[in-house]
């Protein structure tokens, strides 16, 4: 079993307020649960109108899989979500 941490660090430009910002994440993280069957959550960067950190857990059976799912992850926020920008993301593999 491999489980694949990750960080998505995403920009927000033209939000203008918290409760935007959450409106847009809630949207956004619920869509990732229920297209890749992740679990999601925003992790950092809470009370900056502009930024969000989302953590992403992956559990598969090998490494490569996890990578590719992760992957997909980003390319669906980059090609759905035109008006959020992926900044940085950052993952690590734990095998057990």
């Amino acid at each position: 079993m491999v489980i694949v941490a990750a960080t998505i660090e995403l920009n927000l430009p033209g939000v203008g307020s918290l409760k935007e910002k959450r409106g847009i994440l809630k949207t956004l993280i619920a869509r990732l649960h229920k297209r890749f069957n992740i679990a999601v959550a925003e992790v950092d960067l809470n009370d900056v109108w502009q930024s969000a950190t989302l953590g992403v857990a992956i559990v598969s059976t090998g490494a490569g899989h996890a990578e590719a799912r992760l992957e997909s992850v980003l390319r669906w926020i980059e090609h759905n979500w035109p008006n959020l920008d992926v900044v940085d993301h950052t993952f690590e593999v734990i095998h057990f």
